[in-house]
């Protein structure tokens, strides 16, 4: 569990154009605040390459890279977990479509395996019916079972 002063949640949230540089600032900040609260290094990894994946998913997959279309980002923070959302201007797509890339049929698929990352390293995953939003959950682990 975190062990900071701070009790307030922290909120961002801001659109960006759907170039990966643009999103920089954003993830710095989430990094930053969590850090700042004492959140175990392992969950800031672990959030940290979660939001790398999803932010690369919806620039690449959901708005074709297109500069023109917005991926919007949202993240409260407190101590007892970060709760963030991803949406972009694609048409969205069918999570529970997407193949289990560990399994040996699917290994050599090329999509798969950020989603995948993003459902293990985070606490919850869901998403909205049309598959465009996505929200993840992290609860923080307790340092004396992930030091």
């Amino acid at each position: 569990m975190p062990s900071s002063e701070k009790t307030d949640a922290w909120r961002f949230a801001q659109t960006f154009a759907s170039v990966s540089s643009s999103v920089a600032p954003f993830l710095d900040a989430v990094v930053a605040e969590l850090e700042a609260r004492s959140w175990n290094p392992g969950d800031v990894f672990a959030i940290r390459l979660a939001l790398d994946e999803a932010v690369a998913n919806a620039i690449e997959h959901g708005n074709r890279r297109d500069p023109d279309k917005k991926v919007r980002l949202s993240a409260e923070i407190s101590g007892e977990r970060i709760l963030v959302s991803i949406q972009d201007e694609g048409p969205g797509f069918n999570f529970d479509a997407i193949k289990d890339p560990t399994l040996d049929e699917n290994l050599e698929l090329p999509q798969g395996r950020g989603l995948f990352l993003i459902r293990n390293f985070m606490t919850h995953v869901w998403h909205n019916d049309k598959g465009n939003i996505i929200y993840m959950e992290k609860i923080p682990q307790d340092e004396a079972q992930n030091p």
